[in-house]
Formats: C-alpha cells, sequence, structure tokens
C-alpha cells in the first residue's frame, strides 16, 4: 500500500528531506513519481549497503585468507562453516530477517537516490498478482530495492524477485537476498508464487545480459526470452514493463570476452566479472537511479497457448520496453541514451 503522509499534486515539487523514512508521492502529467526512502547518517548507510552489495567481496577476501595465510586444520574449519551456511534453510519471516530488510530499503533507496515512476499506479489491483518485466539486469539490478515489498512504494501487499539460483548458495548473501524478498528463478517456483496472489519480478536478460554488456550503452536481452511471458499466458495474469535508468552507472567494471567466457557463465549461472565502487569498495556509486513502471498489458487467459501466440505477446512486450525507454529517458536526465533489444 502507498505509504502514510503522501503527497500528491498536478505541478512538479520539491521531494520531502526523506529523514522520516516516508515515501513522497506527486503526480507530474500523468505519471505518479514517488520519492522515498531514508537519508540516514553516512555510517548507518555504508553498514546498510555493504550488508546488502559487499558480501560477494567478503566472501572473496575471507577466501584468500582461508587458502593462503591459515593452517589446514583452520581452513578446513572455516570451509565447513561456510558450507553450513549454504545449505541450511532460510526463514523468510524472520522478525530479524524483516527488520533488516526494512533497513536496506529505506537507506539504500535515500542513498542514490532511487525514484519510482508509475505510468498508471490506479491500474494497479493489490487483490491482482502481476509479472513484472525488469531490465536491465547490470551489475547488480539494485534498483529493485524500489520494488522490493518492504520499500511499500508500490500498492501490491505481495512482491517476490526472482533471482539467479546460484544466489541461494551463497553464503550470507542467500540470507539477505530472501529476507529482501528474493527467491530462485524457476518456473516452478515462479507459477507456485503467481498462484498464492504473489506479484513476481522478473528480470529477463540475467546472465546472457551481463556478458553483453558494453560501456556507454544500455543492452537488454529480451529476443529469446519467452518463459516468463508464457507462464502470465497461462495463468491470464497482466504484465508490466520495468525500466531503470542510471542503475548502469553506480558500478564500474570489466569482463572477459568471446565465446568461451558466455559458455562458462551459462553453465555456471553466473557471469564472473570484476566490478567495483567507491575507491574500489564494493559501495556503489552515488547516481540517481529513475525507476519506470509501465502500464499493465492485460493478458487472457490461455492454459496452452500455441508457439504463434506467446511470440505475439512477447513483441507487444518488447514494444512497451523500448516505447517506455524512449518515453521518459529524457524527463529523467538521459536524453542521450540508446537502447540496444537483443
Amino acid at each position: 500500500m502507498l505509504p502514510v503522509g503522501k503527497e500528491t499534486s498536478n505541478e512538479n515539487r520539491e521531494p520531502s528531506s526523506g529523514t522520516t523514512g516516508e515515501a513522497s508521492v506527486v503526480e507530474e502529467e500523468q505519471v505518479t513519481v514517488i520519492r522515498g526512502g531514508q537519508d540516514g547518517s553516512l555510517f548507518l548507510t555504508i553498514a546498510a549497503l555493504a550488508v546488502c552489495f559487499g558480501a560477494v567481496h567478503f566472501l572473496f577476501v575471507l577466501l584468500l585468507v582461508t587458502f593462503f595465510f591459515l593452517p589446514l586444520s583452520k581452513a578446513f574449519g572455516v570451509l565447513g562453516f561456510l558450507s553450513i551456511f549454504a545449505v541450511i534453510p532460510v526463514n523468510d519471516k524472520s522478525t530479524l530477517g524483516r527488520c533488516l530488510s526494512r533497513f536496506i530499503c529505506k537507506l539504500a533507496c535515500g542513498y542514490f537516490p532511487v525514484t519510482l515512476h508509475v505510468e498508471d499506479i490506479r491500474a494497479f489491483d493489490q487483490n491482482q498478482a502481476y509479472v513484472f518485466g525488469y531490465e536491465p539486469h547490470s551489475i547488480f539490478p539494485v534498483g529493485l530495492v524500489a520494488l522490493a515489498h518492504h520499500a511499500g512504494f508500490m500498492p501490491l501487499p505481495k512482491i517476490k524477485v526472482l533471482a539467479t539460483s546460484v544466489v541461494f548458495y551463497i553464503p550470507f548473501l542467500r540470507h539477505i537476498w530472501t529476507w529482501l524478498g528474493a527467491t530462485p528463478a524457476t518456473k516452478k517456483n515462479c507459477i507456485f508464487l503467481l498462484a498464492g496472489g504473489y506479484s513476481c519480478v522478473v528480470v529477463p536478460g540475467g546472465v546472457e545480459e551481463v556478458c553483453h554488456m558494453e560501456h556507454g550503452l544500455e543492452t537488454a536481452f529480451l529476443k529469446t526470452r519467452r518463459g516468463f511471458v508464457r507462464i502470465a499466458m497461462e495463468m491470464g495474469l497482466p504484465l508490466v514493463p520495468v525500466y531503470c535508468f542510471g542503475q548502469s552507472y553506480v558500478y564500474k567494471w570489466w569482463k572477459p570476452t568471446g565465446n568461451f567466457y558466455r559458455h562458462l557463465s551459462r553453465t555456471i549461472k553466473f557471469a564472473p566479472i570484476v566490478f567495483w565502487g567507491f575507491l574500489g569498495s564494493p559501495l556503489p556509486y552515488r547516481h540517481p537511479m529513475h525507476l519506470v513502471v509501465g502500464r499493465p498489458i492485460e493478458l487472457k487467459k490461455i492454459p496452452q497457448p500455441t508457439n504463434e501466440e506467446v511470440a505475439e505477446v512477447h513483441t507487444r512486450f518488447i514494444e512497451a520496453m523500448q516505447d517506455l525507454f524512449e518515453t521518459h529517458k529524457a524527463r529523467v536526465g538521459h536524453p542521450d541514451l540508446h537502447l540496444r533489444i537483443l
């Protein structure tokens, strides 16, 4: 549901300071703009971002120390400890986890900051489940914090983000992402959640999109990604295009090129890539992000759609994504940005 204390107007207004953690809601030319998050202390903000985005770097350093500096007995102890944390069940309803996820969402949204733009917020029914197609993937789809359930930006009570399954075998990171509302991106899992009334956010490009990233160019790997469209058609649920402007600039990165790199990434379901933020740390650069949510594409329920029917709806989704990008890129400060859809 929309946060208490909202501000609605037909004129552009300055956003609230955000010091209370509330969201500021403004209507600008039929687009609802939600500016939220909490502008907390520097220490708390760094702590929140380190917990959310620093787990990969922490594990890398920990493994280096384990293999090169610890005696064999202690090294086995550390590896055993990490193995346990990689497989023990995570309680997604943990009180501690919920408090931590709210803490991360508020401070992360205020740090960049993240602004949510919804073309037609009245078109969303809190009793309806939706399939959101989110682009781009970038290093991390950082802008998803604005769609997380605990951010409270969207008027939907239940939202889950589908992420690559390998994340949920990485110690500590799997805990954080689960508490933030992420879940493994499998067909079975997606159908189960949608049937239970959860809206699902899918990042269709995934690992393949990371492999095709180029500096200075927005890339969306969509043309062969039809699984999420088929599921939406089979269940008769609306498809919603979402694009995050500015996300590509929060980290600098380097990656190999060539077929071997792409084949390796597909095999391990993870794209090995070197990335860094402020002063070479996991702390992302402070760059404004604008998350634009398009109008829902209503679909008729077809239990067994043909390939041709899926292709037709898939084309409509790609066109909606392209139109969303072109319509809003100038108003959010990226007039010269180009989108390449592969």
